[in-house]
Parts: C-alpha cells; structure tokens; sequence
C-alpha cells in the first residue's frame, strides 16, 4: 500500500514563497512518476506538475512555468515543490500523487493520492 503524505501548506501573501512536500511510504515501481495536482473551490482537479524517477524529465502546467519547481530525492522517497511569485490564482487545495508509469501529466493516470494541503493566497 502505498501512502502519500504532504506538508508545507499554510498562506501567504501575494508574491511571495511556499514549498511544499510529500513523504512516500509503501512500494512504488521504480520507474514510478511523482506529480502535484491542485484543485480551487468550484474547479476540477488540475495539473500542476510531474517528474520522472531520475528527474531528468520533468513538465509543468504552463500557469505555474517559470514561478514553480518540482523536485524529487529517491533515496528520502520525497518529492517537492517550491513555489515562488505565488498569485491569488494559486489557491487552492494541492495534492500529491504518484503512478507507476514512468512519467505522466494526466489525473487519470495517478494511482496514489494524498490528503491534500492547503495552500492561500491572500493580496
């Protein structure tokens, strides 16, 4: 079984800076893919971005390109994402998910999710 569990989350003011973190626990492939998704009060769940096992590919949502960075360290099983320049558009609840393909963007393609964190953005 595997597990997912995030933390960073809180609020902050516009233009300013919030990482976030997902501790994996339980047996992922090895090739497995990890992602942050976010979801806003009254919106679907979005894509936010994704990184392959060796982190040598990595893609992101083009809302967050240049202003938000995933990374990945296998050998804690965390993954990451620091987000900077945030906007009032950036709040919303986030999600960490992992799948065993080695990379993906999709939310249909995730297996494993965690609980979700907070994150707000106030002007």
């Amino acid at each position: 079984q595997v597990q997912l569990v995030e933390s960073g989350g809180g609020s902050v003011q516009a233009g300013g800076s919030l990482r976030l973190s997902c501790a994996v626990s339980g047996r992922t492939a090895s090739s497995s893919a990890m992602a942050w998704f976010r979801q806003a009060p009254g919106k679907e769940r979005e894509f936010v971005a994704a990184i392959n096992w060796s982190g040598d590919t990595i893609s992101y949502a083009n809302a967050v390109q240049g202003r938000f960075a995933i990374s990945r360290d296998n050998a804690e099983n965390t993954v990451s994402l620091h987000m900077r320049s945030l906007k009032l558009q950036d709040t919303a609840v986030y999600y960490c998910a992992a799948t065993n393909l080695r990379m993906a963007t999709t939310y249909e393609a995730y297996e494993y999710w965690g609980q979700g964190t907070q994150v707000t953005v106030s002007s």
